[in-house]
C-alpha cells in the first residue's frame, strides 16, 4: 500500500534525495516546521519504508575505478534452476554493482564498474564467461556520463 504523502512529505523527499546530509534544524527551516516534528516525518517516511536507506556517493573517477559498461546477458534457460544458479552467481561478483531482469533483445542489464580494461576483460573472460547458465553477452561500454540524477522524477509540488 503506498503511503499518503502531503506537500511536506514530499519537500523532505525532495530536499533529503539531494542532500542526505542536511541537519535536522536545516531541514525544518527549509520547510517551514519546527525541528520536532520534521524528524518525526522523517522518521516515519524511513519506518514505512519510502527512504529506504542513506548513501555517500562517491565519485569511481576519482578512486580509480575508470570503466563502466553495461552488459547485456541472455541466459541458457535449458539448463536446470538457470535462473536462480545465474542471480547466485551474480550477487558474488562485487563488479556487477546493478542487475536488472529486463525485456527484449537480453534477459538481464548488468552495470559493471571497474578499474580499467584490462580489469573488465578478465572479468570477462575469467569470470563471467564461466557462469555457464549464460549463453550470451553483449558489452556497452560507456564513453562518458551525461546524467547521472539521484533525484527521483516525481511531482514533488502537491
Amino acid at each position: 500500500m503506498i503511503e499518503k504523502l502531503d506537500k511536506i512529505d514530499l519537500q523532505i523527499l525532495q530536499i533529503l534525495q539531494e542532500n542526505s546530509k542536511i541537519t535536522n534544524l536545516e531541514l525544518s527551516k527549509r520547510i517551514g516546521l519546527s525541528p520536532a516534528p520534521t524528524l518525526e516525518r522523517v522518521k516515519k517516511l524511513e519506518t514505512t519504508g519510502i527512504i529506504n536507506s542513506y548513501h555517500a556517493i562517491v565519485d569511481q573517477q576519482q578512486i580509480g575505478l575508470k570503466v563502466k559498461t553495461f552488459v547485456l546477458v541472455s541466459l541458457a534457460w535449458q539448463k536446470d534452476s538457470a535462473l536462480d544458479n545465474f542471480l547466485e552467481k551474480v550477487q558474488q561478483i562485487d563488479e556487477i554493482v546493478e542487475c536488472y531482469i529486463i525485456t527484449g533483445e537480453a534477459d538481464f542489464l548488468l552495470k559493471i564498474v571497474c578499474e580499467d580494461i584490462p580489469t573488465y576483460e578478465k572479468l570477462l573472460f575469467k569470470t563471467l564467461s564461466q557462469i555457464e547458465e549464460i549463453e550470451r553477452c553483449k558489452t556497452l561500454m560507456t564513453l562518458s556520463t551525461v546524467k547521472d540524477s539521484k533525484v527521483l522524477p516525481y511531482n514533488y509540488e502537491y
